[in-house]
């Protein structure tokens, strides 16, 4: 069994439930990706996986939910 890997995200832009819905949504479709966490207070998303996810896709997806990654 592999590993859960998790890595946290700092996404810009989200206010409300809806953005909370359009983030999880994108990034739940990333091949891999076995759950979405959004903190709407501390502008973070946790992304789980069993295993390592490409960082581009996600970053794909946020955008793609009209929100932006800060680095």
């Amino acid at each position: 069994m592999a590993a859960t890997t998790t890595a946290v995200y700092t996404v810009e832009g989200m206010t409300c439930g809806h953005c909370v819905n359009s983030v999880t949504e994108e990034v739940g479709g990333v091949s891999g990706v076995t759950g979405v966490k959004v903190d709407l207070d501390d502008k973070k998303v946790t992304v789980t996986s069993d295993g390592p996810v490409d960082d581009a896709s996600v970053r794909a997806a946020i955008d793609e939910a009209g929100y932006e990654v800060r680095d």
